[in-house]
Order: structure tokens, then C-alpha cells, then sequence
């Protein structure tokens, strides 16, 4: 298939062609799937997650009204499903303290990620985005690894854009010190 905006493939399905709202999936089946993974944290559960969404646009797919983006309408739908789970399991989360925050932190952070292997990096940051909150992870996910502008996110999560930069500007914070209270135990042990 060529690559065609949203729009077609959404008219082609509606107008009966199952095969088009296949080339939707295959489009956007990694970031729903990231999405849900980052906010309930097991694979099983964001693979069902995902599957689910899918037959719900499907299935609403007409309600579509194309005010904004198909992406972040399903970012959206994604995003509530997800919530979903994490109410029904009643999940707790125990957030981490940001009070303790220095810009130097960010410096000190920097040096020690260099001395960790890549696949220690991806880990531990992995490692760190499990201690944010759902909200956090999911504006973090949404900007930082699928580059949704911040006026989309806004919309998928209902905030104004303004909040979603302040918060983007706290959940660095966050992570720094998160990072820090990780990194420089494992600096120390490698000089």
C-alpha cells in the first residue's frame, strides 16, 4: 500500500474495506502498545490493551469527527483504556521525592549514565519511568519516544499545553533524581 493520510484509509474502511483499517493497525500498533506498556507495566496486560483498542476505533471508527489527529485519537483511547486497567487492579504508586533537586544533579547524572553500558541504560531508565505516575509516564512516552507535539498531548490527556510543559519540566526533575539516587552508587563502585 502507499503511504495515503489517515483519512483514506478511515473513508476506505467505512466504506467497507476491512484491508484498509488493517494498514491503520500496522501504522499504530507500536505506540498504543509503548503507551500502554509505560502505564501498566506488564506486557500481557498492554497487549490486550492494544487489541482492545483496536476493535473499539474500529468499532467507533464513524464517531471520528477529524477534529484533531487520527493518532491522537487513538493515543486517547489508548491512554483511558489503560487508566481502565490500573483502576480496576486498584494499583498503588509511591512517588519519589523531588524537593531534594540540584541543578548540578543534572551534570553529575550526565557523567555517571556514560559509564554504563547501553543495555544498562535502557534499563534503568525503564527502571526509573516505572516510579512515575501514569500521567507522567504517558506525557513522558507521548513526547520523548513517539514525538507527539505538545499540543497533541494536551489534548490526549486533557490538560492545557501549558500544564503539560510544566509537568514535562517536573517529570525531569523527577527523573534527575530519580537517575542520581540510581547512578552515582554505581559511579562510585567503577572509579
Amino acid at each position: 500500500m502507499n503511504a495515503k493520510p489517515d483519512e483514506y484509509y478511515i473513508n476506505e474502511t467505512l466504506n467497507g474495506n476491512v484491508n484498509a483499517y488493517a494498514f491503520l493497525v500496522e501504522k499504530y500498533k507500536h505506540m498504543v502498545f509503548t503507551l500502554s506498556l509505560r502505564i501498566v507495566k506488564n506486557r500481557e496486560e498492554a497487549e490486550e490493551i492494544s487489541q482492545d483498542v483496536f476493535v473499539k476505533t474500529y468499532t467507533n471508527l464513524k464517531s471520528f469527527k477529524g477534529d484533531s489527529k487520527f493518532s491522537t485519537w487513538i493515543y486517547k483511547i489508548a491512554y483511558y483504556a489503560s487508566l481502565d486497567v490500573l483502576k480496576k487492579q486498584k494499583r498503588t504508586i509511591y512517588p519519589e521525592n523531588i524537593d531534594i533537586f540540584n541543578e548540578s544533579d543534572v551534570e553529575s547524572v550526565s557523567h555517571g549514565l556514560n559509564f554504563l553500558e547501553l543495555q544498562d541504560r535502557k534499563k534503568i531508565i525503564n527502571t526509573a519511568l516505572l516510579k512515575l505516575s501514569e500521567e507522567e509516564r504517558t506525557i513522558v512516552t507521548l513526547f520523548y519516544y513517539e514525538e507527539v507535539s505538545v499540543k497533541e498531548i494536551s489534548k490526549i490527556v486533557n490538560l492545557s499545553a501549558d500544564n503539560v510543559k510544566i509537568k514535562l519540566y517536573r517529570v525531569r526533575k523527577k527523573l534527575v533524581s530519580i537517575l542520581k539516587n540510581v547512578i552515582e552508587p554505581n559511579t562510585i563502585n567503577l572509579l
